[in-house]
């Protein structure tokens, strides 16, 4: 009953469900592992944060370049701060336990012994960078040489909260903290990194420093996880269609090994021999109505049931007719023979 599975057909339905319900699978363990991998390198960062808010700073030139192991932990430069180019970063917002504020970071550049300038955000403040008002109460940064100590990050880029890549600042603001924005605004060479100070000068609060790109549970972390769901659903689609599938064939090969013929098969048998006919209307047959057809009752139609006896009597009395000429004919038969006999016997 089950030989339809060695047609043609079904091989190539076979051969797609094996190929595509372990692909499904192997793709969706692959999805959820990506996720599992953020939420690992999530905590992870979050613990190195914790743990790099005490621990001792390690100098700066051993830290870089920065990546996911280096990105929060505690560097330490010397240098002295270029006074004349203190640059404000608008539309910061920092979070605290009373939620969010908007504000704007106040960065320096420190210049080192190496000839490079390392990004210090020195702190945030609350308010607008383009009001007098909001940035009379920035603070000088200190003079001479200072050391500094901070946590380490990478340079933002477009997709950083924040970032403001279009341009069209006023003079002193920087929309991006990156060496491509600094390097059309100050005429030395700049660190592709900086750190967030974690004591800042008053009335400046500390800027707490950002998970590495791609360790946080963003948005991408959430869609691993969609796509973990949307392939084990693929692979359940592709059981479903084939049982689905297996489950029709199989009716039809047990109603064809029954004898029961579907009833569209039999409509197109029977439209198969009136073709061969000709076209001609087989009355008299078993199991065909008249041409007329019959009515809801199961009678003919009156005008059809009039004909019907009309020809009838019209049968029955062309039979009647046969009859009695046939009769009479006999009869003549008879009275010619004696005839005969009788003139032979007077002779």
């Amino acid at each position: 009953m089950y030989r339809f599975l060695l047609t043609p057909r079904w091989w190539g339905i076979n051969v797609f469900a094996v190929l595509a319900i372990p692909l499904c699978l192997f793709m969706g363990s692959w999805q959820l592992s990506r996720f599992e991998d953020r939420v690992d390198t999530h905590q992870q960062q979050e613990d190195r944060s914790a743990r790099a808010k005490t621990a001792a700073a390690r100098p700066l030139a051993d830290l870089l370049p920065v990546d996911k192991d280096t990105s929060g932990r505690q560097a330490g430069a010397r240098g002295h701060y270029d006074t004349a180019r203190q640059l404000l970063v608008p539309g910061r917002t920092l979070k605290d336990r009373h939620g969010g504020q908007q504000g704007f970071y106040v960065l320096s550049l420190l210049r080192t012994d190496s000839g490079k300038a390392l990004p210090v955000v020195r702190g945030w403040l609350p308010g607008d960078a383009g009001t007098k008002a909001d940035t009379a109460r920035v603070p000088a940064p200190p003079k001479g040489e200072v050391t500094v100590t901070g946590a380490l990050q990478a340079s933002e880029n477009q997709g950083t909260d924040g970032v403001q890549a279009g341009g069209g600042l006023p003079q002193g603001q920087l929309g991006m903290i990156s060496a491509a924005s600094l390097v059309n605004i100050v005429p030395y060479d700049v660190y592709d990194a900086w750190i967030t100070l974690t004591d800042a000068q008053a009335p400046l609060r500390a800027v707490p420093p950002a998970a590495a790109e791609g360790s946080g549970l963003d948005l991408k972390a959430f869609q691993n996880l969609g796509y973990t769901g949307e392939w084990f659903v693929f692979a359940g689609f592709v059981v479903f269609m084939w049982f689905r599938l297996f489950r029709r064939d199989a009716e039809a090969a047990k109603d064809a090994a029954l004898g029961i013929v579907p009833e569209a098969e039999a409509e197109a048998e029977a439209e198969a021999d009136g073709d061969g006919d000709g076209g001609a209307a087989r009355v008299g047959e078993p199991g065909e109505p008249p041409a007329g057809g019959v009515d809801a009752a199961g009678d003919l139609p009156q005008g059809e049931d009039k004909a019907g006896e009309r020809g009838a009597d019209r049968g029955e009395a062309q039979v009647e007719g046969q009859v009695e000429g046939h009769v009479e004919a006999q009869g003549e038969g008879r009275a010619e023979g004696r005839g005969e006999a009788a003139r032979a016997g007077k002779a």
